[in-house]
């Protein structure tokens, strides 16, 4: 058995050397927003090979995450998913770093400037945006708003109980950070969120993640399939080509 091995080995070394090089897996691309008449064809969360191409028909645009980033395709054509561009892995690492419980300063400006924030860490649960948001499993949460002028206080209640809780921003603060035992994450909560201003109610989900792909096509497919599309549509927007 190890003289074959041997000669095995040695064939491939032989081959290596003539250029014959043994293929590797493709890199896989996942789609993140699909829309036109092949919508169906390539629903969001369907995996692509970065090396295959995808006919699209007049009025069609897709928006593909590749290893390189987030690309925009649109038809009519035959065109190749994957493009060459430089790594996201950075970029991806720091948009989904779980920090410590200590407030941030963020998007702070005085005057007259812009006050807009913006939100640059994935798991924020944003009160700007309704709907189901996955968390990774941590000792802490973090409400995320777009502006962050004045202090406010927000309220988070039970959809189903008088269950309720305070979320307080600081002043200058964009972000406010709560410890994980006041909010237990329980899937398929519902729960109604409102801002100090009044207006309708938003109906969010919390779903909670036994475990977090490190990559962001593994990501992007588990977001799309656990319905957190208000993510989905963060993370291919921050990792844009």
């Amino acid at each position: 058995m190890s003289s074959v091995k041997a000669i095995v080995s040695g064939t491939a070394a032989s081959l290596a050397a003539l250029g014959f090089l043994v293929a590797t897996p493709a890199q896989a691309g996942v789609v993140v927003k699909s829309s036109g008449p092949s919508a169906g064809t390539y629903p969001v969360g369907k995996k692509l090979d970065d090396a295959s191409s995808v006919t699209l028909r007049s009025g069609d645009s897709l928006t593909v995450l590749t290893s390189s980033g987030t690309r925009v395709i649109t038809g009519p054509g035959t065109h190749r998913v994957g493009a060459r561009g430089a790594s996201k892995r950075t970029a991806f690492a720091m948009l989904t770093r779980q920090r410590s419980g200590a407030r941030v300063r963020t998007g702070a400006v005085r005057g007259g400037a812009s006050s807009e924030a913006t939100n640059t860490n994935l798991w924020n649960i944003d009160t700007s945006q309704p709907g189901k948001f996955c968390l990774p499993g941590s000792a802490e949460l973090t409400f995320w708003r777009p502006s962050v002028e004045g202090g406010e206080t927000w309220v988070l209640g039970s959809a189903v109980s008088d269950f309720h809780i305070h979320v307080m921003f600081e002043d200058g603060n964009a972000t406010a950070t709560m410890s994980a035992d006041e909010l237990p994450l329980t899937h398929n909560t519902l729960y109604d969120l409102s801002g100090p201003a009044g207006g309708p109610k938003q109906r969010v989900e919390f779903v909670s993640l036994t475990e977090t792909p490190d990559n962001a096509e593994d990501l992007a497919v588990l977001l799309a399939e656990q319905g957190c599309s208000a993510q989905l549509d963060l993370l291919s927007d921050k990792l844009a080509s």
